[in-house]
This record gives structure tokens, C-alpha cells and sequence, in this order.
């Protein structure tokens, strides 16, 4: 099953409805014209990896995907110069790379996305995920949703299943 980001609607679409979602601030760009640190959401058909949890803010969730909790020290390499470039990491690490442990709640439930990871390309764009949002501000190049939403969301997604953003 493919999920869909509706960029201009402004709506991730399932078999279940529709649920308001935010994009990167830099709005939508071609895949193949996705830079790290633009900003923009990279438009295609992403796989849906796996799901991170932080343990002190969700409790177990009933899901198919792999997951695992993430801890203080877990980080996503976003430094085109690192061996490691778009896969988690542990701080402190070497080169730059996002701390998946905030303190504003964005990333208390990850859906990791297939983008730019088979293999990693440096440069075209890293930690692209399914998130939780604060107030429908706009992303880094995610796509963000409520958290209840996002809870709702990972109980029924499956292995193998995509995330269209279109």
C-alpha cells in the first residue's frame, strides 16, 4: 500500500483519510535535485523503513514495522564528508549529525524513509522521516504530523509499504 503525501493539499492521504500534514519550509523539489540542507521535501515513492521511539515520551506501540527506542546519545549523520552519511549514529560522533533526542517533541515517534539510503549519495539530502509536528510549522524537508496522528498511523502500516510524496 502506498500512502500519499499531498504537498499542495497539505494532506497525507490513506485508506483510513486524510490527515493534515506539514512539509520543508523550501516546499517540494525533485529527488534528484535535493541538497542537504535545503530545506525541500523530495518529491517520489519512499519506503517505509523502520520506526524510532523515545521511551520517556510514547509508550509501546502495537506495530508490523521494525522499531526500537532511540537514547540521549542516538544522532542521524548529516555531514556529506561522513563514511556514515544518512544512518544513525551515536553522539558524540566526528563529523555533524542531528540529535534524535529534542526537547520539542518532533521526533518522540520516527517513521524512517528509504530516501537517498541504498546506497547513501552524499550531499542529496539526509534524515528525511515521518515525524511529529509542533504547531503545522513547516520541516527541515520531512513530513510532519500531529503525534496522535502519527500513533494512529504506525499501528497499521506494514513492511513494505511507501510513502508517496507527491
Amino acid at each position: 500500500m502506498t500512502w500519499v503525501a499531498d504537498t499542495r493539499a497539505g494532506l497525507l492521504r490513506g485508506p483510513t483519510g486524510d490527515i493534515t500534514c506539514a512539509i520543508g519550509r523550501g516546499g517540494t523539489i525533485a529527488a534528484a535535485d535535493k541538497r542537504e540542507g535545503d530545506g525541500a521535501t523530495p518529491l517520489g515513492d519512499w519506503p517505509i523503513r523502520a520506526l524510532l521511539l523515545r521511551p520517556d515520551r510514547v509508550g509501546p506501540i502495537r506495530t508490523a514495522l521494525p522499531w526500537r527506542w532511540i537514547r540521549p546519545d542516538d544522532g542521524w549523520s548529516d555531514d556529506p564528508a561522513d563514511p556514515a552519511y544518512n544512518r544513525a549514529v551515536r553522539h558524540p560522533h566526528a563529523f555533524s549529525a542531528e540529535r534524535l533526542w529534542r526537547e520539542d517533541g518532533l521526533y518522540d515517534l520516527i517513521v524512517i524513509l528509504g530516501h537517498n539510503d541504498a546506497p547513501p549519495v552524499p550531499g542529496l539530502g539526509s534524515a528525511i522521516f515521518l515525524h511529529c509536528w509542533r504547531d503545522k510549522a513547516t520541516t527541515e524537508g520531512c513530513v510532519a504530523v500531529a503525534k496522535d496522528d502519527l500513533i494512529a498511523l504506525v499501528e497499521r502500516l506494514t513492511p513494505g509499504e511507501m510513502l508517496r510524496i507527491a
